[in-house]
């Protein structure tokens, strides 16, 4: 009898453990984007151009549990200085300007800080909809360590996932200075960054 008992604990334990399996997926670069919107602000602000950037290259790893999105986590590293302006909606002439000022001493110091890595501490879904999660963790841009809070729409498939989202981001809380252009073109303080995130296993 404790023979058969011991059997069915065992057995519902390893079923269990199957159920609860969590699945690891690599960050695919190249079927994935992430977008960074900085605004402008100043007495002529008007004057001055948007600037839409691009990430170039990163890596990352999730790893994912359905059932159990609680136990779920993500860790992603950017190269800084693959951040690239795209050039859109603004003269093409300014563009080498910008990035070189985007990468040097005076924003992104890509020299000094190399990588923008971001690592989640916990993960929990909306109670409507399992799909949506906020993923809490911290950011480590310009040398400063942030904790953040992200949205995130997930769907998760057997062999791939797709994570998508938008969060704004202050410049000031990770010690940049936002750039100034004669005192009266500003850059917003506010980034907006928006993602669509693919991984495979």
């Amino acid at each position: 009898m404790r023979f058969w008992m011991a059997a069915a604990v065992t057995l519902a334990l390893a079923q269990g453990a199957a159920h609860a399996e969590s699945r690891s997926y690599t960050l695919d670069p190249k079927a994935s984007q992430i977008v960074i919107r900085v605004g402008k602000s100043g007495l002529f602000g008007f004057a001055g151009h948007e600037h839409e950037v691009v990430v170039g290259t990163f890596r990352g790893k999730v790893v994912a549990d359905a059932e159990q999105l609680a136990r779920s986590t993500l860790e992603l590293s950017i190269d800084a200085a693959s951040l690239r302006v795209t050039g859109k909606d603004e003269p093409a002439k300014d563009v080498p300007e910008v990035q070189a000022a985007m990468l040097g001493p005076q924003c992104l110091d890509v020299a000094r800080f190399p990588a923008i890595r971001f690592v989640s501490k916990s993960v929990s879904a909306a109670a409507a909809n399992a799909r949506d999660v906020t993923i809490r963790g911290e950011l480590t841009l310009h040398g400063v360590t942030r904790a953040i809070a992200i949205p995130v729409r997930l769907e998760l498939a057997p062999d791939s996932l797709q994570a998508t989202g938008t969060t704004t981001l202050r410049q000031t809380d990770f010690g940049i200075k936002p750039i100034s252009k004669a005192g009266v073109v500003n850059v917003k303080d506010e980034l907006t960054l928006s993602w669509r995130l693919v991984g495979r296993r």
